[in-house]
């Protein structure tokens, strides 16, 4: 694929200074697949391989500067939105998706750090199944986002309230949950849920959730169907997780740079 050919993916996300999550992931996915990644940084961390330390978000004001501009410059093929920070941010940025419901969004409801912190209060979690889950293409949380954004306990239940929600698909992840390999499933309004397994990777990954929906978001402007990208979303993630390091003394990071050839 020539450069004049590549498809603009627009990363709404927080900065991450290890390199592990956040804009930087994004970048590395959406780069590794065949995109470009245009960002805009919704909030400044303070953080490691273990745990998230200081969390400043940016002013609504200056997110929405930032999308707008580019909006005005590019041609954008799909939006992923990662770590908000902030109630109001979220507010702004559903306002500004409101205006644009031709373009696919995968969102990835971060609410905490690998290491623990509570990234996500109640007004934001509000704010985000009110402001922006209505026009997402895909929302993408693992089991204990989506038990913690809808309240509820089963699984299919929480996608169901996230569908009922505004959101025309969902994707949990299986990370977290007991079952011998991963187990992750897409959810799509009148049909069957969709299951694909994954062999369980003996370490803990930190920046696996932003790769998912990066890659979930480049292959849909590459122009996959919802069900290819997801498929070869996950490929990429697992095979990126598989070939993952530890560069300090926390978590294992994604080596997004592996030998991976598109399909």
């Amino acid at each position: 694929m020539q450069p004049t050919d590549k498809p603009i993916v627009l990363s709404i996300s927080g900065h991450d200074p290890s390199g592990g999550a956040g804009i930087q992931a994004d970048i590395e996915t959406i780069s590794a697949l065949g995109c470009h990644a245009a960002t805009a940084i919704s909030c400044l961390t303070i953080q490691d391989s273990r745990n998230v330390h200081e969390l400043t978000p940016l002013e609504p004001e200056q997110i929405i500067r930032q999308v707008e501009t580019l909006w005005l410059d590019y041609t954008i093929r799909a939006i992923k939105i990662g770590l908000i920070g902030s109630a109001d941010g979220a507010r702004a940025i559903g306002e500004f998706l409101a205006k644009h419901p031709e373009v696919p969004v995968i969102l990835d409801p971060i609410l905490a750090a690998g290491g623990g912190t509570v990234l996500a209060s109640q007004r934001l979690i509000d704010t985000i199944i009110e402001r922006i889950i209505p026009y997402t293409t895909l929302v993408t949380p693992n089991s204990q986002e989506a038990r913690k954004l809808t309240g509820l306990e089963h699984l299919e239940q929480c996608a169901e309230h996230l569908i009922q929600q505004g959101t025309q698909s969902v994707l949990i992840t299986g990370t977290h949950e007991a079952s011998e390999e991963v187990i992750n499933t897409l959810y799509r309004p009148n049909l069957k849920p969709l299951l694909n397994s994954w062999p369980r990777l003996n370490h803990s990954y930190h920046g696996s959730g932003c790769t998912i929906a990066s890659a979930i978001a480049t292959e849909l402007a590459k122009g996959s169907s919802l069900e290819q990208a997801v498929i070869h979303a996950q490929r990429y993630t697992w095979e990126s997780l598989a070939s993952g390091w530890q560069p300090g003394k926390g978590q294992h990071i994604p080596n997004r740079q592996f030998n991976h050839h598109t399909e």
